[in-house]
C-alpha cells in the first residue's frame, strides 16, 4: 500500500508525531490526512487582517471531515502602503517569497492537501502558483472584498484627489475625508484593481469553488465559503484531484477570455504567465491579442466604469460572468469541484442562484445588465487588453485600451525621458509635461528594480483633463491595477537587458497605433526618418550603452546588488515570462 505524504513522513521521521502533540495533536489526528491551511494573515493591510478568523472556519470544514488542520502563515506587503516609495521595489519579488514559503510548509510539513486563504495583488497570485508547484490536492479561498467608502469613493482614487489637492482643486478637508473613507473594512479594495482581477480569475480558472469570489468581506457567506473549502479539500485527496488536472491549457485559455471581457488589472498577465509557465503550459502574446480580438468587453466597473468590485457577487459572482461568455468558453474545463466548468454552470442554474442572487443588489439601486454587460450590448466591441510591437519593444508591450479616451488610439509625440519614476511624477505636477509629450519612464523593469508600479504618475497624468487626452506614458515597468488612461506598460526588453527604451533620448519621436497594435521609434530628436537611419541611429546607442555600463552581456548593472532586491534583480525572468525567478542559476 502506498503510504500518504503524512503517513510516510511520520515513518521517515520519529520525531514528527510528538511534535503534532506538542501543538495539541492526539493520537487520533496523527493517524488522519494532515491538511495545510495556508493564509497570508497578518497586520500588512485590510486584505489580509480577517484571515486568521476566516481560517477557523477552514478548519470547521476539514474537521468534519475527518482531518487535521494546521496553520501556517507568511503574510504579505501591502502595494497602497508601499506606493510612491523604495517599498513598491519589493512588490512583485515578495510574490516569489510567499510562493516558496508555501513549498517549504508544504513540504516539510509532509502535508496530503491544502487549503490557501488570500485575496491580494500578490498573494493570491503566489498562492495559486504555489498549488501549482507542489500540485496536491488543494484549494483557494479568495478573502472577500471590502464596501466602497463614502459616495462610492474607494482607494484608486487617492491618487486623484492627491493631484487635485497639489493643484487647488479641493480643500484639505475634503481630501483628509475621502482619504480617511477609502477602506472601511476588512477584504481587498473595493475597485476592479489587481486583488479583485485575481479573486475572480481564480474562480474562472476552476481552482475556487463556485460563488466564492469577491464576496463581501463583511457577509457570513465568506465564512461559509471557508467552511465548505475545509471539507471539500478531503474529497479532493480521495479523489487524487490536483491543481494539475485544474490548469489545463483549456483553463488558461478561459481564464484569458475572461480577462479580456472584464478589464482585468494588467498585472494578471504577469500572474498568468508565470502559471503557465510553471504548469508547463503555452503563454503567448499573439494568442492574447487573439482573444481581445473576438471578446467583447462587458463589466462596468472602477477604475474603468461605474461600479465597485463587491457588486459582482450580489450579480450572481463570477459564474454570471461565465453563463454571458459561455459560447467563448471551453465548458468542459475541469474545475475543483471535481465537474466541469459546463456542469456547474447547470446547477448553479437549476438552483436559482442567478435569480435570487440579484435580490441583493436590488439594495444598490442597480440591475445585472447595468454591471455585467449582456455580449449582444457590450460596453466595447473588443476586449480590454491590446499587446503592442514595434522597434520601440519587439517582444510586446501592454495596454489596458478599456481604460483609454478615443482621442488615444493612435499618437506620435516627443519623449521626454527619466530613469526613475519620482522624478516623472514631479515634472508632471510642476507643469514640464505639456500636451503631445511622451513621457518615458525606464530601469522599472524586474532586472532593474524589481518592477514597481507606476500608478502615481498614471494618476497625476490621468487626473488632469488636458493631459489624459493629449499625453502617453511609455515604461518598462508595471501599471496598477487601478490605472486609467494612455499607460504603456512592461516594454520588452527592458531598458536594464539594453532593450529599445535605454536607448532614448529627449525629443525622440514615438508613436503607437492600436488599430495595428504597433509602438515604434519614427524619429530622431524631432525629425522623423526611415526605419533603416532609426536602426543604425539606436545601434551607435546601444554600442555606447553597453560602454558606459562595462557589460558585454547587456545587462544594466541593478540598483540592488544585496539582499531580497539583489537577488531578485540578478535571476528575474522578463514581464512577459511571469516575473518569477529563473531556475537556470550559475
Amino acid at each position: 500500500m502506498t503510504l500518504s505524504n503524512s503517513q510516510l513522513g511520520r515513518t521517515q521521521s520519529p520525531e514528527a508525531d510528538s511534535l503534532r502533540m506538542g501543538c495539541g495533536w492526539g493520537r487520533k489526528e496523527a493517524d488522519q490526512p494532515w491538511i495545510l491551511i495556508e493564509t497570508t494573515s497578518g497586520d500588512s493591510h485590510p486584505g489580509s487582517i480577517h484571515l486568521g478568523e476566516l481560517a477557523q472556519f477552514v478548519d470547521k470544514g476539514v474537521i468534519a471531515q475527518g482531518g487535521s488542520p494546521a496553520h501556517y502563515t507568511c503574510t504579505d506587503i501591502c502595494d497602497g502602503i508601499a506606493q510612491g516609495t523604495a517599498g513598491q521595489h519589493f512588490s512583485l519579488p515578495s510574490r516569489e517569497v510567499m510562493v516558496m514559503a508555501c513549498e517549504m510548509h508544504a513540504q516539510s510539513g509532509h502535508f496530503d492537501g491544502a487549503v490557501f486563504l488570500s485575496g491580494c495583488d500578490k498573494s493570491l497570485p503566489a498562492h495559486l502558483i504555489a498549488m501549482l508547484r507542489l500540485d496536491i490536492p488543494a484549494l483557494v479561498v479568495p478573502g472577500g472584498v471590502m464596501e466602497a467608502g463614502p459616495e462610492g469613493f474607494t482607494l484608486e482614487g487617492v491618487g486623484t484627489i492627491y493631484a487635485q489637492k497639489r493643484r487647488g482643486e479641493i480643500d484639505e478637508a475634503t481630501y483628509e475625508f475621502l482619504r480617511s473613507g477609502a477602506c472601511p473594512s476588512a477584504g481587498s479594495c473595493a475597485f476592479f484593481g489587481t486583488a479583485a482581477t485575481m479573486q475572480l480569475l481564480s474562480e474562472a480558472m476552476g481552482l475556487a469553488l463556485p460563488a466564492t469570489a469577491l464576496i463581501p468581506a463583511h457577509l457570513n457567506a465568506l465564512k461559509d465559503a471557508a467552511r465548505q473549502a475545509g471539507k471539500r479539500v478531503l474529497e479532493l485527496i480521495q479523489e487524487d484531484l490536483r491543481p494539475s488536472k485544474i490548469f489545463t491549457q483549456k483553463a488558461l485559455e478561459n481564464t484569458l477570455i475572461v480577462h479580456a471581457a472584464t478589464g482585468g488589472s494588467t498585472n494578471a498577465l504577469i500572474h498568468l504567465a508565470a502559471m503557465a509557465k510553471e504548469a508547463g503550459l503555452a503563454f503567448s502574446y499573439e494568442r492574447i491579442n487573439e482573444i481581445n480580438q473576438k471578446v467583447p468587453f462587458i463589466l462596468n466597473l472602477k477604475p474603468s466604469g461605474k461600479f465597485t468590485s463587491d457588486k459582482i457577487w450580489y450579480a450572481g459572482g463570477v459564474y454570471r460572468i461565465l453563463k454571458e461568455l459561455k459560447d467563448f468558453l471551453h465548458l468542459d474545463a475541469l474545475t475543483v469541484t471535481g465537474l466541469t466548468l459546463g456542469e456547474n454552470l447547470e446547477i448553479l442554474e437549476k438552483t436559482g442562484h442567478f435569480m435570487n442572487m440579484p435580490r441583493f443588489l436590488s439594495n444598490y439601486g442597480g440591475t445585472v445588465e447595468d454591471i455585467i454587460r449582456p455580449v449582444a450590448n457590450p460596453l466595447r466591441p473588443q476586449g480590454a487588453i491590446r499587446i503592442l510591437t514595434g522597434n520601440l519593444a519587439p517582444d510586446g508591450a501592454v495596454i489596458k485600451v478599456s481604460a483609454l479616451s478615443a482621442q488615444m488610439r493612435q499618437f506620435t509625440g516627443k519623449t521626454k525621458v527619466f530613469d526613475r519614476q519620482d522624478e516623472a511624477r514631479e515634472a508632471v505636477l510642476t507643469g514640464k509635461i505639456q500636451p503631445g509629450d511622451a513621457v518615458i519612464i525606464r530601469y522599472e523593469g524586474p532586472a532593474a528594480t524589481g518592477m514597481p508600479e507606476q500608478f502615481y504618475i498614471t494618476e497625476a497624468i490621468a487626473s488632469n483633463p488636458l493631459l489624459a487626452t493629449s499625453t502617453a506614458l511609455i515604461t518598462d515597468g508595471r501599471f496598477s491595477g487601478a490605472t486609467r488612461g494612455p499607460a504603456i506598460g512592461h516594454v520588452s526588453p527592458e531598458a536594464a537587458r539594453g532593450g529599445a527604451i535605454a536607448t532614448l533620448e529627449d525629443g525622440d519621436l514615438v508613436c503607437f497605433d492600436l488599430d495595428t497594435g504597433t509602438l515604434n521609434i519614427i524619429g530622431i530628436n524631432g525629425q522623423s526618418l526611415p526605419p533603416a537611419e532609426i536602426e543604425s541611429i539606436l545601434t551607435e546607442r546601444r554600442e555606447q550603452w553597453q560602454t558606459r555600463n562595462d557589460r558585454p552581456d547587456s545587462r544594466y548593472t541593478p540598483r540592488y546588488t544585496h539582499g531580497l532586491l539583489g537577488l531578485y534583480c540578478r535571476y528575474a525572468l522578463p514581464a512577459s515570462e511571469g516575473g518569477g525567478l529563473s531556475t537556470s542559476f550559475p
